[in-house]
């Protein structure tokens, strides 16, 4: 699992260092609220066609494959990247990273292949644990490189070293990361579609609740990320450098919160109430930041919106492959990302136009409103640790 971690790690990183600059590159190309939140949903819209896929492949062909690819594509995106002289440029570039979005769903995959069920959601933490130290120390090194005057000429330095990044994951991947599901495991199995498996996990009722609570949640989340460099430049006048310290700061609490606290309390209160929990954090971070009249309240509210995250997120997923047959965790986990791919083009596309229609404030109001919900359906979920299924068709 340490290999593991290293790999996701690494690749998180150079991920991390241009996420929080698209936004002002995007404004460099005269690019509007509304046409910068389709940039970063671009992405996301690629994943989402493509994460089911990758987790199928990956219960057929096997984990490290599908991870080399993801890995391929990566590199290759951030060298378009590197290279974009207009804005269709950064939309191609963002959509050939997405379309090769397998990393995740394959290394969640891996670990439901080598941990036991008590200890899955901790397995999932140490992925997001991995992410979350990515985007603490990605962005930081991609604003210090980039400065605090968004320009075309300094895309190129982050963009070239998230390919070198991605370069050395690959190269980890390739020599150091042993397969977890032998061939013996998926050799001779067929294995159904992913719209023939979407149709069966909507029509067991955990999985159908688990997969809504999650779109909801990345929505409202992805509404947020996707507006608070616009609203921070607004409200403080921030640039990318000091962006990317704030999520240097974001991805400090989050990884302290699923790399080691969050294995504990779920070993003590259970998954299904730390989701309850963490939405109604999340909630409470959303309302804060548009209240926030100094930085060291809107500090306060990204740390709320970080532990409300660290404790959601892997929770879910812990509960998602628990509820999930030994030979359908790619399939599963893929539908699952593919939901969440799905919230992260809705989320953006509506918090840009809020943005535009009604002010910087507007889409953390309203992803607020969505929290209390996912909160409130929460209360729901089973205390008791479900039972493995059969299939999908249990």
């Amino acid at each position: 699992m340490a290999i593991l971690f290293l790999i996701v790690f690494i690749d998180l990183v150079g991920f991390g260092l241009v996420i929080p600059l698209l936004p002002f590159y995007g404004e460099a190309f005269q690019a509007g609220p509304g046409t910068v939140t389709l940039l970063l949903a671009s992405y996301s819209f690629a994943q989402f066609l493509m994460a089911p896929v990758w987790g199928r492949l990956s219960d057929r062909y096997g984990r490290k494959p599908i991870l080399l690819v993801s890995l391929g594509f990566s590199i290759a995106s951030y060298l378009w990247l590197a290279n974009a002289d207009a804005l269709w440029m950064l939309f191609g570039a963002r959509l050939l990273s997405g379309a090769g979005a397998g990393n995740i769903t394959a290394a969640q995959a891996y670990i439901a292949d080598v941990t036991p069920p008590e200890r899955r959601a901790k397995g999932m933490g140490v992925i997001g644990a991995a992410f979350g130290l990515g985007f603490t120390i990605g962005p930081a090194i991609g604003g210090y490189i980039a400065g605090d005057h968004p320009g075309i000429a300094e895309l190129a330095r982050p963009a070239f070293g998230a390919a070198g990044l991605s370069a050395l994951a690959f190269a980890l991947t390739l020599m150091r990361l042993p397969e977890s599901l032998p061939p013996e495991a998926r050799s001779g199995i067929v294995r159904p579609g992913r719209l023939v498996l979407a149709r069966a996990a909507f029509k067991r009722p955990a999985l159908r609740q688990l997969v809504l609570l999650l779109f909801v949640t990345v929505a409202a989340f992805a509404g947020m990320e996707s507006t608070f460099a616009l609203w921070a430049e607004r409200a403080f006048g921030w640039g990318p450098r000091t962006v990317g310290y704030s999520f240097f700061y974001v991805g400090l609490v989050l990884a302290a919160m699923q790399g080691g606290l969050v294995g504990k309390l779920v070993e003590r209160f259970g998954e299904a109430r730390l989701v309850t929990v963490g939405a109604g954090v999340i909630a409470l971070g959303l309302i804060a930041v548009p209240l926030s009249i100094s930085v060291p309240l809107v500090l306060v509210a990204m740390a709320f919106l970080a532990i409300g995250m660290g404790m959601l997120n892997p929770s879910i997923n812990g509960l998602l492959s628990l509820h999930a047959a030994a030979d359908e965790q790619g399939g599963i986990l893929g539908v699952a990302q593919s939901a969440s791919s799905l919230a992260r083009i809705v989320g953006p596309a509506v918090a840009g136009q809020f943005f535009d229609a009604l002010g910087r404030n507007a889409p953390y109001y309203v992803s607020a409103a969505l929290m209390v919900g996912v909160t409130l359906l929460a209360l729901r979920i089973p205390r008791a640790r479900p039972a493995l299924q059969a299939g999908p068709a249990s």
